[in-house]
């Protein structure tokens, strides 16, 4: 759509009053989403949406607004409205738009917008009655499909021009089980940068029934002992301790607000040497892959701590700008209707040496953390509390019964430090990551990790 118009005067246009950079931003999206919930289709929702940003940076601050009125004369005086909100900068010297650069991306096999709606309608059907049918103490079905096509592009005062295309399909389904008292839940997600080929090989009736089977195991689970003992983290549980207790602490934007417990520190050892974590947005069909962020720098694999030292931040260009560095690709937004922000991609813990089951075995008694759930972290002085959403007791270096209601709490750059044995697994999460009103997908991964004692909160 942008090289229909005239983006080289909307930029002109837009820095016009002054500013350092300035760039344009295209999304034309096509969404459908399904739910059904208690045996109901609740909602069916086929929608289509673009819309175009621009931005101009001028002196560390951002001028933003968008619209969806996409002819020239409409982008001029949109382009006007974010040169007011400039001020008392130098006019941008003149340029010229490059050739275009376009991310090979990650076709899919079948693309959704081919799929009938009535096939995705039965996915949620199917996965409710299965979940139903798996035992008559599960109250409560929701599962949801949804799939998305989108397209961008983006010109900059640099003179670069970028497009990109990308599918994305999201399965879920959260089984609610109840036995007298006691009510237990049961998630399982399923999602990639993939198109209706997700589910060959993987029905959704096996996810329905692994939730449902999490959520009624869990009824006849005991409360979970509290106190300091040693955590055997499973690959399964996904990444929510690399996103949330150091993901998060390492964007560029927090650390320069002062709200990170990273700040100033890198070079120095924030982690066991047995800990490397990555941001990769360059792993193929991974949930947070793309070829170019929503500023158009190209996806990168960026190492942010290197055998438990800090080797640097997330970046996206205001962040960069500010710390005379470039961007490391995470400059990324929910729509057009957001200015990008940093934000991470698929981020990981690299795979260790030790055999999973010796790490287990290593362990006399403690907590075995298969699935986590939700949680809160304090960025500034990297402060954590977790749910366990499917947890066992370990005794004698085996994994025994299952206990319910365990918490773990701790600090992140002490608990990364603590980390003794690091698995030779790899298990990915996907999630779509909450900053600043803006949510973009993401998956997270870490191999097996023992944590040699943590405080773990459950009954007293």
């Amino acid at each position: 759509m942008l090289e229909s118009v005239d983006a080289a005067a909307i930029l002109r246009r837009a820095l016009a009053a002054g500013g350092e950079f300035a760039d344009i931003y295209y999304e034309d999206g096509a969404y459908t989403s399904v739910a059904c919930e208690d045996g109901k289709v609740e909602r069916v929702l086929s929608a289509a949406d673009r819309g175009i940003g621009i931005r101009v940076i001028s002196g560390f601050s951002t001028a933003y607004a968008y619209t969806n009125q996409l002819s020239q004369e409409s982008l001029l005086q949109l382009a006007d409205t974010v040169s007011r909100g400039v001020r008392g900068g130098v006019p941008h010297p003149d340029f010229n738009l490059c050739a275009r650069k376009s991310a090979p991306g990650y076709p899919a096999a079948i693309p959704p917008d081919q799929v009938e709606l009535a096939r995705k309608v039965d996915l949620v059907g199917r996965a409710d009655r299965a979940a139903r049918g798996f035992d008559p103490r599960v109250r409560q079905v929701l599962a949801v499909y949804r799939d998305a096509r989108v397209k961008t592009q983006s010109v900059n005062s640099l003179g670069e021009f970028h497009e990109e295309s990308s599918c994305s399909t999201v399965f879920i389904v959260q089984v609610v089980a109840r036995d007298g008292a006691v009510t237990q839940t049961g998630y399982e997600p399923l999602g990639a940068a993939r198109g209706f080929e997700l589910f060959d090989g993987l029905p959704p009736e096996e996810l329905a029934l692994k939730a449902a089977a999490r959520g009624v195991m869990m009824l006849g689970a005991r409360k979970s002992p509290s106190g300091q003992f040693p955590v055997v983290l499973s690959s399964e549980a996904g990444g929510t301790m690399v996103h949330e207790a150091i993901g998060h602490g390492l964007e560029a934007d927090l650390v320069q607000a002062g709200s990170s417990v990273y700040r100033g520190r890198i070079g120095e050892r924030v982690a066991s040497e047995l800990i490397t974590v990555v941001d990769d947005a360059t792993i193929p069909h991974a949930r947070g892959c793309f070829g170019f962020d929503s500023e158009g720098t190209a996806a990168q694999r960026t190492v942010l701590v290197e055998n438990g030292v800090l080797k640097g931040y997330l970046y996206d260009r205001l962040s960069a700008m500010k710390d005379g560095c470039a961007s490391t690709g995470n400059g990324r937004r929910e729509s057009y209707r957001n200015r990008p922000i940093v934000r991470m991609t698929n981020t990981l813990i690299a795979p260790g040496q030790s055999d999973p089951a010796e790490i287990v075995k290593s362990v006399s008694n403690g907590l075995f953390v298969k699935r986590m759930g939700g949680g809160q972290v304090n960025t500034v002085t990297g402060d954590f509390v977790f749910e366990v959403s499917e947890g066992y007791l370990i005794e004698n270096g085996v994994v025994s019964e299952p206990v319910r209601g365990a918490t773990l709490a701790g600090n992140g750059p002490e608990v990364l430090r603590q980390i003794s044995m690091v698995g030779n697994d790899l298990g990915f999460g996907i999630g779509t990551c909450g900053k600043d009103g803006q949510g973009v997908p993401v998956s997270d991964a870490q191999p097996t990790l023992l944590i040699p004692a943590i405080t773990v909160g459950g009954a007293r």
